[in-house]
């Protein structure tokens, strides 16, 4: 391969994974999705529409992820997730963090994404403050803090840490079959959740839910496999096109948002290029636009005094610190990292389905009070 046809590749991957990012933003704006929002309604309201709606993108997710790697197109110790190590502090922790900040800033990272292309000035002060965040746990100071704490903690299993490796290790499946095994039970039993009631098969559930799954899996295509080289032909070693990671990745919103903001800033630097995670970033706020303005719905949003300000701006933090430490996002992990299978993704999940509970009983509180 020439230096013009990898560049030529590499142009091919953004472009690719700005499409799938144009079509997450435009979906989640047409359809409401948010993992918030799906929190909020079940504590709150005992509705579990929105909540199936998100473990049925988890769902096809991992279904589609497990026929990946039983083909052999991709696997998850080839993935951003793959660690031999069990993060389950992190996890627990960080998916904490993010759960209880996503109620406090209005939505999780994606949605803030979706509701900048809106319209929201209040989501483009979380952006940023959830970027900055985030940058910061990943190289400045809360990165020392999580890494002497939360990431010594947790197992070597000495593989990847991963169901199908660790169920082809324990029972001498081939990698194929323990993928495809793992795929079936953990997409089965969500699968099977997501469609338990009438509500949750209408229409719009069924685009919201699967539409977002089929776009994980979209993704997981462009950087697993159009990106990927068996032979890098200027390192000679195995490489995927265009990820900060050097991994395959799929779609997730934290950390990109940091390496976005860092794109911007240092813009001039030969050494910074521009990667899936940027474009993605974008790709959100340019379909969710176009969107809201082809639906009449583009409207704009401020903060309604200073006590809405301040829960952003803390709820923003909790975004960036607990999404770097739990590995992503609730699309990143919750859909995007539950499709590989990763023990930490489970962990990370269900913390923070847990944080966002106690960030709505918070928000009940406040409201009885009369402080909201």
């Amino acid at each position: 391969m020439t230096s013009a046809e990898l560049n030529a590749l590499t142009t091919e991957v953004l472009w690719a994974a700005f499409g799938v990012s144009l079509a997450f933003g435009a979906l989640v704006q047409r359809t409401g999705f948010c993992t918030m929002g799906a929190v909020s309604d079940a504590v709150a309201l005992g509705d579990f529409t929105r909540l199936r709606q998100w473990a049925l993108a988890a769902a096809v997710a991992t279904l589609g992820f497990g026929v990946l790697a039983t083909l052999g197109v991709l696997r998850a110790p080839q993935t951003l997730y793959a660690s031999t190590r069990w993060l389950w502090l992190s996890g627990l922790v960080g998916g904490g963090l993010f759960g209880f900040g996503m109620v406090l800033s209005s939505g999780c990272v994606s949605k803030t994404l979706v509701r900048v292309g809106g319209g929201s000035l209040k989501s483009l002060v979380v952006l940023l403050v959830a970027g900055i965040a985030a940058f910061a746990t990943l190289r400045g100071v809360t990165a020392v803090w999580r890494v002497d704490t939360v990431d010594r903690v947790g197992p070597d299993f000495g593989v990847n840490a991963d169901v199908a490796t660790l169920l082809a290790q324990g029972t001498g499946l081939s990698p194929a079959s323990a993928s495809l095994l793992g795929a079936v039970a953990v997409g089965g039993a969500l699968l099977a959740f997501a469609l338990a009631s009438r509500e949750s098969r209408r229409p719009i559930n069924l685009l919201a839910g699967a539409g977002i799954g089929v776009l994980v899996l979209a993704m997981w295509w462009i950087t697993g496999h159009l990106g990927h080289l068996a032979e890098h032909p200027q390192t000679l070693e195995e490489a995927w096109l265009a990820t900060n990671s050097r991994r395959a990745e799929g779609l997730s919103f934290v950390s990109p948002t940091a390496f976005a903001l860092d794109w911007v800033i240092f813009f001039s630097d030969a050494s910074k290029r521009l990667t899936v995670g940027v474009v993605t970033v974008v790709g959100v706020i340019v379909g969710s636009a176009a969107m809201a303005l082809a639906r009449r719905s583009f409207r704009w949003d401020g903060f309604a005094g200073t006590p809405d300000l301040g829960h952003h701006l803390v709820g923003g933090v909790l975004l960036g610190v607990g999404g770097v430490t739990a590995l992503g996002c609730s699309i990143g992990q919750g859909v995007t990292g539950l499709s590989t299978l990763t023990l930490t993704s489970f962990v990370a999940a269900a913390a923070m389905i847990a944080g966002a509970v106690l960030g709505v009983k918070y928000q009940e509180w406040r409201l009885e009070r009369g402080t909201i």
